[in-house]
């Protein structure tokens, strides 16, 4: 993207629309409603995968019963994913109208290709659920392949577009503040899409699995403790240890790029009011009324964090005008709960990993399970306030430095019952999906053996 950013952004007026607040809150709810099953479109495919894989190489039945079972979970996380997606994708046309009308010929390629990804998954998943004992055991495999290279496809294209909402190119702005020479391959790949997709993509593995783990861990306090719940709590738990480890360095990357591309954000993420060289970086506390209560504060610590130097400079919040600046109360609390969540998985999967590295075996502590269930709800809240801190972050702006939220509002009347309507929907899905859920696991473990062995 080349030219002044400024025509276009000055040739919006705000729409006449009394219900801002409302609209920016119904897309926040889908969003916190819709990200968590995309977790696990992400990374649940691959689990289930790679244990079939392991009863492929070992033979034994306990890693078959845990893919058929899980791949039923699997569906029905699907079928929900499908209607919340279908309603954001609503959402984007009906309550930001004015994006979607001048930005859609940029961004439109990568929602093509998302809806692309999204039916060939659909096929593949009716295929893999359906397939168990009606496809030979390596045909049954391949059929999982597709799930999960869509899985993988289908969150990459979004995340470009968000991406592209923090770091837009691809574009030209005429001097009439018309875009022009469009080019959708340069916005899909741009500077900040990479280090958001991995930032994901491992969210998505840490997700789904403490919360797969979780459930197996309270069975184990139960005091189930065969085969099938054992495999069932090591897997998902190895895989969200490795993945919250590996998190630590893409959150570091993801904080570098922002302090380059997004000063204000970065700002707002420690409350810093002025510019500063050697800025400090106060772990903990609450922000509130311009004020940091509580924390540790340690010396150039932001600064090291954010360019890997204790001498550099931090552009405070005072570098913009006031209009520009986020909501540095909601950003800056957002952050904190992020980063606290991330550190305790973090140790958790460290002590985790450390005595099975050395001992080869699971914890024995009590208070390990305990934690590990605990870890589940902990990985949500670090996933909703990761996309607070990125989304809140880059407000007034719905596509950074170019087009402010408040330009790309509806002007439609009937928003709060529009608003209420929504939330009764995913209360509705909440409910149908716990009876589903429940049911399915009041069944017993032989169901899921090949019906010969059943038999």
């Amino acid at each position: 993207m080349t030219g002044s950013l400024l025509p276009i952004a000055d040739a919006f007026t705000a729409v006449d629309q009394s219900y801002l607040l409302e609209a920016r809150q119904m897309q926040a709810l889908s969003l916190g409603v819709h990200i968590p099953l995309v977790c696990f479109g992400i990374s649940f495919p691959a689990i289930i995968l790679f244990c079939e894989a392991l009863h492929m190489r070992t033979g034994k039945p306990v890693y078959r019963q845990i893919a058929k079972r899980w791949s039923k979970v699997m569906l029905i996380l699907f079928a929900v994913g499908v209607v919340t997606g279908t309603i954001l994708s609503f959402e984007l046309g009906l309550l930001w109208p004015e994006w979607m009308a001048n930005f859609g010929e940029v961004f439109g390629l990568a929602f093509a290709l998302e809806g692309v990804s999204f039916f060939v998954e659909a096929i593949f998943v009716a295929i893999y659920v359906y397939g168990w004992d009606r496809l030979k055991p390596r045909t049954h495999f391949l059929t999982g392949i597709p799930i999960v290279i869509t899985g993988f496809a289908g969150a990459f294209m979004v995340i470009a577009v968000n991406g592209w909402m923090n770091n837009p190119t691809g574009f030209d702005i005429s001097s009439s503040g018309q875009v022009t020479n469009v080019d959708p391959l340069a916005a899909l790949f741009n500077d900040f899409f990479w280090h958001e997709v991995m930032h994901m993509y491992m969210a998505g593995f840490v997700v789904s699995g403490f919360i797969v783990a979780g459930v197996y861990a309270t069975a184990w306090l139960r005091g189930r403790r065969d085969a099938y719940h054992r495999a069932a709590l090591i897997i998902p738990l190895t895989v969200a240890s490795l993945a919250i480890c590996v998190q630590l360095l893409y959150g570091d990357w993801a904080g570098r790029e922002v302090a380059e591309h997004q000063p204000t954000k970065l700002a707002a993420f420690e409350g810093l009011e002025q510019t500063t060289k050697s800025a400090s970086f106060t772990l903990g506390g609450v922000y509130v009324d311009d004020k940091i209560y509580g924390g540790i504060t340690i010396p150039d610590m932001l600064s090291l964090l954010a360019f890997h130097d204790p001498n550099a400079t931090v552009q405070g919040l005072d570098a913009v005008p006031e209009r520009d600046q986020p909501p540095v109360g909601v950003v800056r609390n957002a952050f904190t709960v992020m980063v606290f969540a991330g550190s305790a998985m973090a140790l958790l999967g460290l002590l985790y990993l450390f005595v099975w590295w050395r001992k080869a075996r699971l914890p024995r502590s009590r208070w390990f399970y305990r934690a590990v269930i605990l870890a589940g709800p902990l990985s949500l809240c670090a996933l909703i306030a990761g996309w607070i801190t990125t989304e809140v972050g880059r407000q007034p702006w719905i596509v950074y430095d170019v087009m402010r939220t408040e330009d790309a509002v509806t002007g439609a009347e009937g928003i709060p019952v529009g608003y209420a309507a929504l939330a009764l929907t995913y209360l509705g899905l909440a409910t149908i999906v716990l009876v589903l859920l429940r049911r399915l696991a009041r069944q017993p473990i032989e169901r899921e053996l090949p019906e010969e062995a059943a038999a």
